[in-house]
């Protein structure tokens, strides 16, 4: 092949980039994938604060309380809620538009193109991965917490990460220790398998574990009520230290780790394909979940700062070094219980919506056919369920929570904005698609864009998430601590080759033009 020639097919491969599958396209295979249409709006909300309500109240509360905001986290979880609230109106619409698998990847591969949404979705898998991580870093936390009440220790190496932070730097003071979180890894991986057995059981599985853990978390405020000391409340904002610690600029960069919390709206917009209703159930799902974890949140956080100084809560498992506080040994156990299955949960359906993105992208020759490949009897993709269950683990067993959570962070801040501009966007270039939900207030145009109100308040409020994470993380590699920004520089990194030395060859778009030629020129060779 001539260099001309070789030039010429580079620009064609890169022009595959900006491939807009058609709305209609994804309809249309969304009702032929294979997967079950058996999920109400009640367990689709049930998902939602499955995931929702897990290693936000549960783990990070305390690193955001003892390390950037003080009592004032309270502050940061509405700060955080309110942007997740814009954003959970905008994914509603187009969950009710694109009733599919793969959420925002499959957004953004309907209005930003193929390259924008390879790109988006390896940070999804990274995002995913890392806080499945994170969660199964709590879930031993809280167990080896409980198994100690009654007499069973868990040895230190196998419960703490090969990574470790040095107490009260945050995300700095990073040292190799000799230990190997396996708690964490088995956890990720016994998940992982239950979820291969299909989504009617986990669906099941998941409902139950809801219950008990909202169910804890109510005794846990019951309770620490009547433990409350008033005088851990004060100063509500404690004063500025320098940088990101504490006062204001503590509170918005406590809100921008407890962002990630909020990841469980993306879980729950992958449910599209396996909605009964789509066009109903994912605007329900979607608000409802987002009411109840909000508040949720809000009062824990009350009581948790109320009960324990906040300086001290800068730990895996702060809900449990709070009733440990409170000398009620019975509910500190059965609230703990509580929590070890409440984090259960989450792994589950964070594993869900993983492997159901990783589904959406091998439709799409995006990935290996491994991911896309179901399980005749489970109709679940087993094989990519269990891979991607084995990279979480490997993270929780080697990375400490401080550098997760600010990863995480970055990644959903970055997918919720696509959702933000893929909304804009179809608005301005089909305005007159049926819509089931509309993102109220409206908006107004400039020549041909639209500029919706609640869109763009809400891409606003991710940035204003996304920016103070990645200004600790450049402020923590110029000063030598360059793990983090390692980690999410060689990601995508990878991500960007991944896509060059396979999606452009092996995308289904490609294929199915390749076929088209071949057929054409068929008769002509005749």
């Amino acid at each position: 092949m001539t260099n001309q020639a070789s030039a010429a097919v580079a620009i064609s491969r890169l022009g595959q980039a900006r491939y807009r599958k058609p709305i209609g396209e994804i309809r249309a295979e969304a009702s032929q994938q294979g997967l079950k249409r058996h999920l109400t709006a009640r367990q689709i909300m049930l998902i939602g604060v499955g995931g929702i309500i897990g290693a936000g109240v549960f783990v990070m509360t305390g690193n955001a309380a003892a390390s950037f905001a003080g009592p004032a986290v309270i502050l940061s979880y509405v700060i955080a809620g309110i942007a997740c609230g814009l954003t959970a109106l905008c994914y509603a619409e187009l969950a009710s538009i694109i009733p599919a698998s793969g959420s925002s990847y499959t957004y953004c591969y309907a209005s930003l193109g193929e390259g924008a949404a390879w790109m988006l979705a390896w940070i999804l898998l990274f995002d995913y991965s890392l806080a499945g991580a994170l969660v199964g870093v709590g879930f031993a936390g809280y167990l080896t917490s409980l198994l100690a009440d009654f007499g069973l220790f868990v040895p230190a190496v196998l419960a703490a990460p090969l990574v470790q932070t040095l107490p009260g730097t945050g995300s700095t003071g990073l040292f190799m220790a000799g230990s190997v979180n396996l708690v964490a890894a088995t956890a990720i991986m016994i998940a992982a398998l239950a979820l291969s057995r299909g989504i009617e059981t986990s669906a099941s599985i998941n409902a139950a574990f809801v219950a008990i853990k909202l169910s804890v978390l109510l005794i846990f405020v019951v309770a620490g009520l009547h433990a409350i000391d008033p005088g851990n409340w004060r100063p509500f904002i404690p004063p500025h230290e320098g940088g990101f610690a504490f006062g204001w600029p503590g509170v918005i960069r406590a809100a921008s780790i407890l962002f990630y919390a909020y990841l469980g709206f993306e879980t729950i917009s992958t449910t599209a394909s396996e909605a009964r209703d789509p066009q109903r159930d994912m605007p329900l799902g979607i608000l409802g979940a987002l009411a109840i974890c909000t508040l949720i949140y809000v009062v824990v956080a009350a009581v948790l700062v109320g009960v324990a100084p906040y300086r001290e809560l800068g730990v895996a498992d702060p809900i449990a070094r709070a009733l440990d506080r409170m000398d009620m040994p019975l509910i500190a156990r059965l609230v703990k219980v509580g929590a070890v299955t409440g984090l259960a949960s989450v792994l589950l359906v964070n594993a869900y919506g993983q492997s159901r993105i990783c589904f959406a992208m091998s439709r799409d020759g995006l990935l290996p056919g491994v991911f896309g490949r179901l399980n005749a009897q489970r109709a679940s993709p087993v094989a990519g369920v269990m891979l991607l269950g084995g990279i979480s683990a490997l993270l929780a067993a080697l990375l400490p929570i401080q550098i997760l959570g600010d990863l995480i962070s970055v990644g959903t801040g970055f997918a919720f904005s696509v959702v933000c501009v893929a909304l804009m966007w179809l608005r301005s270039v089909e305005p007159d698609l049926p819509r089931p939900f509309r993102v109220p207030l409206g908006g107004f145009r400039i020549g041909r864009v639209w500029i919706g109100i609640v869109p763009t308040a809400a891409l606003l409020m991710c940035w204003a998430m996304i920016l103070p994470v990645l200004i600790d993380i450049l402020s923590q590699a110029g000063a030598g601590h360059v793990l983090p920004a390692m980690i999410l520089g060689c990601w995508l990194l990878a991500g960007i080759l991944f896509y060059l030395a396979f999606g452009l060859r092996r995308s289904r778009r490609v294929q199915t033009r390749q076929a088209d030629e071949t057929d054409i020129a068929r008769p002509e060779a005749g």
